[in-house]
């Protein structure tokens, strides 16, 4: 028989409970996974550490200014921000942010326990984590996080969260968090988003306006009242919930409240172009690429908060793109369609430091981002000052004579032909200048020393740089090489220059977000040719404006000189074209080109746009347009006259090979023969290279002709 239990009281013992048991023991796990936990959490909270910021979101704009450093041309940005002090950034934006996000904010360590236990419930319903953040934790997750709505995400984002809340004062956060967050309409913070939607500064936003940029925070874009009645009935009641929050917080008063609560307040037309935009965006993006050019980075240049100062001037660049833009329109009598197919590139520089003034590149850089201001293309008679200065500087003077009558030149078998068949006889340079007479320019090429090589290369010291056409033919100064009008502007420039070149730039200065001056243009002009071939090239030039095919500009007012020009090219039916036509001229102090082509690749016929297309007739009436407006204020002076030298050549004139048939000599002060014309000009439009049947030379087959 089995031994009983020993007893140790006069009473039976009782057997515990299945269920006293578990809870028991669902107790001690409970407090073990309590007490592991919370040690796992304590050792996560010490070891995290903030990772790197995103970077986009360390951004500032830059601003692109005129030269006068106050008028904005636009900006780049790779998200439009600019960063405001907790001090500067208005009282009423602060209320109204904590009032619709977080109005615990100024007393919550940073994160949400209840929307900590909706965001738990969110996994283990298998959706998608959600749940109310704070502030903090909307800052954490912007600016060091991604969007995706995982728990290993959100589990990072609440330690951080908790983590910053120790290390960083509520305003630090605030100042963060305001210049961090996205409003929509592309604007980053709160300073870029009060300019996006009610053009003003965030220091100037009403109660209500501040309320309602805050409240879109909320769904940025689809409370945007622009958008649609529906948005802006959803922005209105996150704005009153907004006002309401306010009123709670002691923020605002009852009274305040009534005066903005059933109403958003309005929301002005602020323009939201593309940054590249029309006409600007050609200023933009040269100044883009030279930024580059000068060793800026695109992260400092988008994303830096720059102020960048050019050389652009607000008033002259209003009027190129006036006087380019009517000129055309005018061109093709209204025609819209013609007119996108008729393009003018006009270039200015200031003549003392190659800075450029204006440009006018096209309508509109993102419909198409052809610059015609820097794109070259022949340049007809525009091209012969420089086989004028190779002459000068070869020891023949403005005196020596030529050929001003239809010949042949040695080893060739076309005739050399001035305009209308016109012949001159015995001409000196300058009438040959005065009258663009083609016969006595290409009788220069022969009798100079390898006349077409240095004539080109005279370009190259002057400032043009070599592009197609550049060959070394006797008829190079009746325009072949091609040249940009921005390099035009700049060769002419050295003429008015006294023979010192500036290159041309369009930046003047750079200063950081902090604002320091980072970089400063160091151009300066330096002898490119010499000063008595220069002086005696711009007095030759401004016969041209007095006397000759641009005597149209004689009465502008103030001294000018320049150049006509006008290019014409076979086609394959053995006709010619008007392939582009210029005026080239300069004061003492602005040196402009205009040039006018046709056709996407600025190939086709201009007599299909204007009948007759002369340099005299657009490009001059735009360059007219245009200086007149960019001359004001400037002084008048005057070009030198001519040094008077001595020639040390003696030109050999050919033999004529046909009979004249009509046959006149030239004088000083001839004028063109005025010829009727219809359009935007009036006054003479004779340009001496305007004939067909002269064709400065057979372009060889297979020649780019498009730069």
């Amino acid at each position: 028989m089995a031994e009983a239990p020993t007893r140790t009281s006069g009473k039976p013992a009782k057997k515990k409970s299945g269920w006293r048991r578990f809870f028991t023991w669902l107790g001690v796990a409970v407090l073990a996974l309590a007490v592991a936990g919370g040690t796992v959490l304590g050792v996560a909270y010490a070891t995290v550490t903030l990772p790197d910021a995103n970077a986009d979101f360390q951004t500032n704009t830059s601003f692109v200014y005129y030269r006068d450093g106050k008028e904005k041309i636009g900006s780049y940005q790779i998200q439009n921000r600019q960063t405001l002090a907790y001090a500067d950034i208005p009282q009423n934006v602060k209320d109204a942010i904590v009032a619709g996000e977080n109005r615990s904010f100024w007393t919550d360590p940073g994160i949400s326990i209840p929307g900590m236990v909706r965001a738990a419930l969110s996994v283990i319903r298998g959706e998608d984590v959600v749940g109310g953040s704070t502030i903090t934790q909307q800052y954490i997750k912007v600016l060091y996080l991604t969007q995706d709505k995982s728990y290993t995400r959100k589990f990072t984002e609440i330690l951080l969260a908790a983590k910053v809340g120790n290390e960083l004062s509520k305003e630090q956060i605030l100042e963060g968090y305001l210049n961090t967050v996205y409003f929509g309409r592309g604007a980053y913070g709160v300073e870029a988003a009060s300019q996006a939607f009610f053009g003003k500064p965030a220091a100037k936003l009403t109660d209500a306006q501040a309320i309602a940029l805050t409240a879109m925070i909320n769904d940025p874009g689809n409370l945007d009242p622009a958008q649609g009645k529906k948005q802006a009935a959803d922005l209105l009641e996150r704005y009153q919930y907004t006002i309401n929050g306010m009123v709670e917080m002691g923020k605002l008063t009852e009274a305040q409240k009534a005066e903005m609560y059933d109403a958003l307040p309005k929301f002005p037309e602020v323009e939201r172009d593309s940054q590249f935009g029309g006409p600007k965006g050609f200023l933009l993006n040269m100044v883009q690429t030279e930024l580059r050019a000068k060793g800026f980075t695109d992260e400092q240049i988008a994303g830096g908060g720059l102020s960048i100062v050019t050389t652009f001037d607000a008033k002259a660049q209003e009027a190129a793109v006036e006087a380019a833009q009517t000129i055309t329109s005018q061109t093709v009598r209204g025609d819209a369609k013609k007119a996108r197919n008729l393009h003018a590139g006009l270039a200015s520089v200031d003549v003392e430091n190659g800075g450029v003034v204006a440009l006018y590149g096209g309508p509109d850089f993102v419909k198409s981002s052809m610059n015609w201001a820097t794109t070259p293309r022949p340049t007809g008679s525009t091209f012969k000052p420089y086989a004028l200065g190779t002459a000068l500087s070869q020891g023949f003077t403005l005196n020596d004579v030529f050929n001003g009558s239809q010949f042949t030149p040695p080893g060739e078998g076309v005739p050399v032909r001035n305009a209308g068949n016109r012949n001159y006889g015995r001409v000196t340079l300058q009438q040959a200048t005065t009258n663009s007479i083609n016969t006595a320019f290409v009788d220069l090429e022969g009798n100079m020393k390898d006349g077409p090589k240095e004539t080109l290369q005279f370009a190259r010291d002057a400032g043009l740089p070599e592009a197609p056409g550049w060959e070394p033919v006797s008829r190079v100064p009746l325009g072949i090489p091609e040249v940009s009008p921005l390099s035009q502007a700049s060769g002419y420039a050295t003429f008015a220059n006294g023979g010192k070149h500036a290159p041309v730039h369009v930046v003047a200065q750079v200063k950081d977000a902090a604002g320091a001056v980072v970089y400063r243009s160091d151009a300066k002009a330096e002898q490119a040719i010499d000063a008595d071939v220069a002086n005696d090239v711009a007095y030759a030039l401004t016969h041209v404006v007095q006397d000759g095919t641009a005597a149209r500009a004689g009465g502008m007012g103030f001294p000018i000189a320049g150049k006509t020009g006008t290019y014409y090219i076979r086609d394959a039916k053995g006709g010619s074209k008007t392939a582009a036509c210029w005026f080239v001229g300069m004061s003492k102090q602005i040196s402009t080109a205009v040039m006018y082509v046709a056709g996407d690749e600025g190939t086709d016929n201009l007599d299909t746009y204007y009948p007759g297309f002369f340099g005299s007739g657009p490009p001059l009436s735009t360059w007219m347009a245009y200086m007149r407006v960019a001359q004001q204020g400037l002084k008048d002076v005057s070009f030198d006259p001519p040094t008077h030298r001595v020639s040390t050549q003696t030109p050999t004139l050919p033999p004529r090979t046909s009979t004249p048939t009509a046959t006149r000599t030239a004088t000083a002060t001839a004028k063109p023969t005025e010829t009727a014309t219809t359009g935007p000009t009036d006054g003479p439009t004779d340009d001496p290279t305007n004939d067909p049947s002269n064709r400065p030379s057979e372009r060889p087959s297979g020649r780019p002709t498009d730069r």
